[in-house]
């Protein structure tokens, strides 16, 4: 052996030694495999090296993430190494574990088993399950307006435009909404703040109903039902940290939209509560009550609206509006008007009016200084085409440089459903007089309210048959949030297992009799206090059937907990 060939086995000797202890060092689990190992000495000497270095770097990496405590590794049944998860309920946005939605919430799911239960050909003491948890009508049975089905068909499928059973105006409309999308095809993408055309009718209509209240279309936003438009804002106001930290006001019961929405941003929830023994109706001195107890801990700058009310189904008086628009100007708050309901009104004495009317109304000390953004959807009123997620906002008095940054906003989701804003245009510029869809258009609208009124009017006498419920007028929306009385030993019972009482109680019901309800627990409500909100959709036949069940039920659980 020559003295170049001694040393050269020197050295390999010498880097055996070195990677023999390194591997020691490192945790068993940690240890590079041994095929790394035959390789390190496979090679040259600059090689080995290398590789060494690599698989160093790697198992230092390995224990470096161990020791911050990132998810080991697991053996998996077949023996190969399965990666944890890079997103876990540890790792997650914490924000979004905090967002509830009552009305999609267990009970619902329940429901849906039930359902699927029953179709097993389970044995159940009811034959269906009702669902009266959410403002779904067509869900219930409502039937759609017949000339907005036909304008959407033929703007989905303008080869309809030559068939002779759909009449000219139908035609004309889908024509005029066709020329206003990109090739002649509601397939394509809008401008982000919608259609044109259909902003323009959005503020003729708007003009109409506030008496000649004038509206700029470029303050419409058209979005994806109203809920888009309200998260959008809420989106626009939260800032801050701490103390500082924006603050909401949001009635309670509330719709948990809100809340939801409030919890996935990390804003504050503000509550302030509607007064029960007044038809729920809404207080300043409560609303000032609640601001002051929280500018102690964050920074309210927004009060939110509902009005005609979900849950609750009040109708704000003009006198409470004015009062709101006041209470707004002197505590420097942006204004947030939910009027989704504007259409369905029913209790005498009530009407309809919107912010923007009495805004303007009040003079210009308020109507150009009061921010306010107002939001209306396809989905309620009797158009009930929730689906199509159609809506529009106006926003009035924002600050200019915050106009481009809600453009900007609006351009990552690039536009609202196309076929929802068609819609929302037909909502809003619906058959005229002696157009030839206008007294069928009519006969359907008046037809689907009056049904509306009828039932409101029915769950109300109903329910306040029931010893311990009670329930105030249905003024308007299309829910009942009526109180109702649970005895202390079913109370016992539900908090032992950790429910909600009226949680408790609405699970119950669902069990026995089928119907699915919400807790008031869900939207919120004073300590002490038991609610169910219920819609007045389901079909006068089913909704009878449904209101006996709760009469029913009601009676027997307290006897059964009594």
């Amino acid at each position: 052996m020559n003295h170049g060939t001694a040393l050269h086995m020197k050295r390999r000797s010498r880097v055996k030694k070195m990677s023999t202890t390194l591997l020691q060092l490192l945790p068993h689990n940690l240890r590079l495999l041994r095929p790394a190992r035959s390789a390190l000495f496979a090679g040259s000497l600059t090689s080995p090296l290398s590789s060494l270095s690599l698989s160093t770097d790697r198992a230092l990496s390995s224990l470096s993430a161990t020791r911050r405590g990132l998810p080991k590794e697991k053996m998996s049944e077949n023996g190969m190494m399965s990666r944890a998860k890079v997103l876990t309920i540890d790792t997650m946005n914490p924000t979004v574990k905090k967002v509830e939605y009552a009305v999609r919430g267990p009970i619902v799911q329940r429901a849906v088993e039930l359902e699927r239960e029953l179709s097993e050909g389970m044995k159940k003491p009811f034959a269906e399950v009702i669902k009266a948890n959410i403002g779904d009508a067509h869900a219930m049975g409502q039937q759609p307006i017949t000339f907005f089905r036909q304008v959407l068909a033929l703007c989905s499928y303008p080869e309809l435009l030559s068939d002779s059973t759909f009449p000219d105006d139908a035609k004309s409309r889908a024509c005029r909404i066709l020329n206003s999308c990109g090739g002649n095809s509601m397939g394509s993408y809008s401008p982000s703040q919608g259609i044109g055309s259909v902003r323009q009718d959005v503020a003729r209509y708007v003009e109409r109903r506030d008496g000649g209240v004038p509206c700029d279309p470029d303050n419409i936003y058209l979005t994806t039902g109203a809920s888009d438009g309200i998260v959008t804002m809420l989106k626009l106001l939260v800032c801050g940290e701490g103390t500082m930290r924006t603050g909401v006001m949001i009635s309670i019961p509330q719709y948990p939209l809100y809340s939801a929405a409030l919890a996935e941003l990390g804003a504050v929830q503000i509550n302030y509560y509607l007064n029960e023994e007044k038809c729920w109706s809404l207080d300043i001195t409560e609303l000032q009550r609640a601001l002051d107890e929280a500018r102690l801990y964050c920074n309210p700058r927004a009060l939110c609206i509902i009005n005609p009310g979900n849950p609750t189904g009040q109708v704000q008086s003009r006198e409470c509006i004015e009062d709101v628009i006041r209470f707004a100007a002197k505590e420097r708050l942006f204004l947030m008007a939910d009027e989704v309901y504007q259409d369905n009104v029913y209790a005498e004495g009530c009407q309809f009016h919107s912010f923007k009317k009495v805004l303007f109304e009040m003079g210009p000390e308020y109507s150009e200084t009061v921010e306010l953004a107002s939001f209306h959807s396809t989905s309620k009123c009797y158009m009930g085409e929730c689906g199509f997620r159609g809506g529009y906002m106006e926003i009035i008095n924002m600050d200019d440089d915050v106009k481009a940054q809600l453009n900007k906003l609006l351009s990552v989701r690039l536009c609202p459903p196309v076929p929802g804003q068609a819609l929302m245009d037909l909502v809003v510029n619906p058959p005229q007089p002696g157009e030839p869809s206008y007294e069928r258009f009519i006969k359907e609208r008046t037809a689907t309210l009056s049904t509306l009124a009828e039932k409101a009017k029915l769950t109300e006498q109903v329910l306040n048959t029931v010893q311990g419920i009670s329930c105030n007028p249905v003024q308007g929306a299309m829910y009942s949030f009526p109180s109702i009385t649970i005895p202390e030993k079913a109370i016992k019972e539900a908090t032992d297992i950790g429910q909600e009482p009226d949680m408790f109680y609405c699970m119950k019901m669902l069990e026995e009799t089928g119907i699915c309800l919400v807790p008031g627990s869900g939207f919120g409500q004073k300590e002490g206090t038991y609610h169910f909100r219920m819609t007045i959709l389901p079909p006068t036949d089913k909704l009878k059937v449904l209101l006996n069940k709760v009469q029913e039920f009601h009676l027997k659980f307290n006897q059964q907990y009594s």
